[in-house]
């Protein structure tokens, strides 16, 4: 979900996978992500940096130069940085106007392809769901009109939990609001709604791209939906497994286990569905039908 600044190194990297040069993941990529000119993160002059827009026309033009370029999915950047008000209301900063967002979903839409938006919450998050974005990306003040809105439109959403409650968050918050005010609760309060509102899909997703959240213990995702937010073990699987498979279009080839479909397949040596932390210590990995790891067989 963009490279963060290394271009269009995903590409290389999928494609290496794909080719059998290298082991990993099926990956979908988005390259460079794009974003509002006046966006206080835009690097006009940076070619490894997102594409950044200042109008309607750029927006188009920057969804097809990536999709040129190799990428699957476009990362957009509706709603950016929180703060909070002196009596607690969370405030986020909007970054696209609706038009611009509205023309960077339709073009990547209009191309065959599917968008992923960031967005924190407000005006930006709202526009978001109102222009069709594919995947809502963290929402930390989703709404239950939100949500209805979401699972009427067939929009999914992707919280992240673990990377935006690590334990920098609540420093951040302590050092703006003086120890007042915590975004933490306000993001745990939207994805309990989102579970309780019926049709909505809830994928798994990490945000494991830098921060204290390290690759490779991706798996605390899992815990988080369960423990933190009141998500069934089974939910929380099928988030990371059947759901995102819908999401990424790929239902026909991996997210269950059946005849027909790829052999990706993990196991772990205890139950999941007693506990949700077993999905941390996995033991055998197949991709493909081919042999990644097996600690089973020691």
């Amino acid at each position: 979900m963009s490279t963060h600044g290394n271009g269009y190194g995903d590409v290389d990297i999928r494609d290496a996978i794909n080719r059998g040069e290298i082991d990993g993941p099926r990956a979908l990529v988005s390259t460079r992500g794009i974003a509002w000119g006046k966006a206080a993160d835009a690097h006009p002059n940076d070619p490894g940096a997102s594409a950044v827009v200042n109008n309607e026309e750029e927006a188009r033009a920057a969804v097809r130069d990536q999709i040129g370029h190799g990428a699957d999915w476009i990362k957009l950047f509706p709603a950016g940085a929180y703060s909070f008000t002196p009596t607690g209301e969370a405030k986020y900063v909007v970054n696209y106007p609706l038009p611009v967002l509205q023309a960077l979903i339709d073009e990547t839409h209009k191309l065959g392809k599917k968008a992923a938006c960031h967005v924190y919450g407000g005006e930006g998050e709202h526009n978001a769901i109102v222009a069709s974005c594919d995947t809502i990306e963290h929402a930390f003040s989703l709404t239950q009109e939100e949500a209805d809105m979401m699972v009427q439109k067939g929009l999914a959403y992707d919280p992240t939990l673990q990377r935006y409650t690590e334990p920098y968050m609540d420093d951040n918050d302590a050092k703006a609001t003086g120890g007042k005010y915590r975004i933490i609760p306000v993001f745990e309060r939207a994805v309990r709604l989102a579970d309780k509102t019926p049709g909505m899909k809830i994928m798994m997703g990490s945000g494991a791209d830098g921060s204290t959240y390290a690759h490779g213990t991706q798996a605390l995702d899992f815990e988080m939906l369960v423990k933190r937010t009141g998500l069934t073990p089974v939910r929380a699987i099928q988030a990371g497994s059947i759901v995102n498979a819908e999401v990424f279009g790929w239902k026909d080839r991996v997210g269950s286990i059946e005849p027909g479909k790829y052999a990706d397949i993990i196991a772990v040596s205890g139950n999941p569905l007693a506990d949700i932390t077993e999905l941390q210590r996995v033991k055998f990995v197949m991709k493909g039908g081919k042999l990644i790891r097996n600690d089973l067989a020691h």
